[in-house]
This record gives C-alpha cells, sequence and structure tokens, in this order.
C-alpha cells in the first residue's frame, strides 16, 4: 500500500468524541453514534433521562446535573471533544412556552456557549426549533452564538432538516446551527434527503397495533397513509402526556389516532375504531413505544420513567436518524480538512 493510501486509510478510520449537552432521552447522541462518533459524555437535568441514557449506554459518562451549575473541572470527559452537541430545550423558544428566550429559566443558550468557550471543540452543533434560525425575536440570541464562534476563531452556518427526508415517519422540522474553523466549515454540506419513500404513520405502528389482536388494525393502517403529523407536547411545566394543544389534536384524529392522552397498551381484540364519534372513545390512543416509533428510535431503546415522563423525553428529542445524517457529514468535512 502506498503512504498516500495508507494515509487516506486511517483518515477514513479515524473516529471523532462528541460531548452531548440536554441530552435527554439520547437522541441526537444516538444519532451521532450512529455516525461513527464516540460519546465522550452526556448532561442532562433530568434524572429519568439520564436513567434512560445510563441505561441504554452504559459505557457513557453520564452527568445527572444542571448545565448552569455544573464546573467542567469536576468531569476529565468534559476536557475536550471534537464536537459539542446539543438540542436546546424548546420550551423558551415556542409560542406554547411564551417565547421567553433567555429569560425563560429552562433556557440553555449561555450555559451552552460558556461550555463551548472551555472545551473548544472543532465542531459546535445546536439543534432547537426552526423559529430560533428565522424568528426576529430570537436575533439577540443567534448573536450570542455569533459571538462565541467569533471568539473561537470559527464560522458558521444554519439550515432546517426535516425528518421525513431521512426515513423519520413524522412531519418534523428541525434547525441547526454548525459553527467550525473556516477550513473545516469549506469541506462541510448539509445532507440531502436519502433515497426511497419514507414510511406512513400506518406502516411504522400496523405491527404494534395488531400485536394484542386488534382485528381493525389494518384498516387502521390503511388509512394512516401519510407520514405522522409533528410529535409535540410533553413540555416541562406543561402538565400531563398528550399530543399537544386542540388543534394539534384535530390533526391527529383525522389520521385515526385520539391525542387527548398517552396510552398504556395497544388496542386489544374487542376495541371498536369509531371515527364518527368522540375521538376519545373511537380511536386509539399512541403509547410511548409507538411515539419512540414515529421518532425513528428502534424498539431496543428503553425509555425509564412513568408515562408522563417518558413521553416527555421522547416527544422532545431530535429522531436519530436525522442526528446521523447530519453526523455523517461533519465527520466527512472534519477527514477532508487540511487541518486533520
Amino acid at each position: 500500500m502506498h503512504s498516500g493510501q495508507g494515509e487516506q486509510t486511517r483518515m477514513q478510520e479515524r473516529r471523532f468524541t462528541v460531548i452531548e449537552l440536554c441530552a435527554g432521552v439520547g437522541g441526537q447522541a444516538l444519532g451521532l453514534e450512529q455516525a461513527g462518533f464516540d460519546v465522550a459524555a452526556a448532561i442532562d437535568i433530568d434524572e429519568d433521562s439520564c436513567d434512560t441514557v445510563s441505561h441504554n449506554r452504559p459505557h457513557w459518562y453520564t452527568i445527572h446535573g444542571d448545565l448552569k451549575r455544573i464546573d467542567p473541572l469536576d468531569h476529565a470527559p468534559l476536557d475536550h471533544a471534537d464536537v459539542l452537541s446539543c438540542g436546546l430545550p424548546r420550551s423558551p423558544y415556542t409560542i406554547a412556552g411564551k417565547q421567553l428566550a433567555t429569560v425563560d429559566k429552562r433556557d440553555m443558550l449561555q450555559a451552552v456557549l460558556d461550555m463551548a468557550s472551555f472545551v473548544r471543540p472543532r465542531v459546535l452543533l445546536i439543534e432547537n426549533i426552526p423559529t430560533f434560525l428565522q424568528a426576529g425575536k430570537f436575533e439577540a440570541e443567534r448573536q450570542k452564538v455569533r459571538e462565541t464562534v467569533e471568539d473561537l476563531g470559527y464560522q458558521m452556518t444554519s439550515s432546517v432538516l426535516t425528518a421525513t427526508d431521512f426515513g423519520v415517519p413524522q412531519q418534523r422540522p428541525h434547525g441547526f446551527i454548525v459553527a467550525m474553523h473556516p477550513e473545516d466549515l469549506a469541506c462541510f454540506e448539509w445532507p440531502g434527503p436519502i433515497q426511497g419513500r419514507c414510511p406512513t404513520l400506518g406502516e411504522t405502528l400496523y405491527e404494534s397495533m395488531a400485536s394484542r389482536g386488534w382485528p381493525e388494525a389494518a384498516d387502521w393502517a390503511a388509512r394512516a397513509c401519510e407520514p405522522a403529523p409533528l410529535i409535540m407536547g410533553g413540555a416541562t411545566g406543561r402538565g400531563g402526556a398528550d399530543l399537544g394543544a386542540s388543534r394539534a389534536k384535530a390533526i391527529w384524529a383525522r389520521w385515526g389516532v385520539y391525542g387527548g392522552s398517552i396510552g398504556d397498551i395497544t388496542p386489544g381484540p374487542d376495541f371498536q375504531l369509531n371515527h364518527d364519534v368522540e375521538p376519545r372513545f373511537g380511536l386509539p390512543r399512541l403509547t410511548v413505544d409507538q411515539v419512540a416509533l414515529l421518532q425513528g428510535f428502534t424498539s431496543d431503546w428503553k425509555i425509564l420513567g412513568k408515562k408522563t415522563s417518558a413521553y416527555r423525553q421522547i416527544s422532545q428529542t431530535t429522531p436519530p436518524p436525522v442526528a446521523a445524517a447530519l453526523g455523517r457529514q461533519i465527520a466527512m468535512a472534519l477527514r477532508r480538512s487540511p487541518r486533520t
């Protein structure tokens, strides 16, 4: 093998590390792991989320604590990583959360930027709802990101990625910011849609809907012939587990799902599908495990905690296939960069 070929092979085989902030149920970190990254640490303030991550990935260094109060000097894995990744809590930037941004005590933006200044990763990856990237009222928050990026000597780019473009059966957009050194960023391209048709809501959930002998599962699945509506609801401080406000529940009802609560079990042999009565009496409820399937998780990812907590974890996450697609592009840029 020529020395040039050997160097190219080593570059292709090199693995990069990631620290995941506000890890939640672990969707973004899992996707980055699927893209070839080693997760050096995962941090979250929610105990059940940390239990979920630790249960599924016991070899990850999981920290349960408030990011605003964590001293990175107390944790050796926080010393450095190639990528610092965070899915910011959404509520401070949603209409339902009153769009208080950094005034909201749940917001973690400044803590994330402080950690970036400490870790000085090669890549800063921030995820939130598209409104964070687009709304004029959040320009001050975006300026904070720009200032940190400039202090690191980096440049940033942003884009909205849609879950259905990556095989996730849900109409779910995500806003991403990627910041790197200019030479690294010159090698970066946003991922494009994968080939093939995205699975429908019915195709994704038919097997689970039929698992307890519901005779109308096939009819239900045939009517649910498009990807699912946006999974929402379950935000911290909002209340119980449901599929969102009245408008969201009405959309789910049109696809044959009662959105007023999350179910404990799938329909049994005696359940009767009826679109003509009040939805809570004639439509099936989604279980937490079914929501996880609609978020792009496989059935082996176990979510710990009671139902409301489990739904909150899974409803707020980045689907792993979306994070994996973006992670592969980031890793490719790092390998191609002349700085590697």
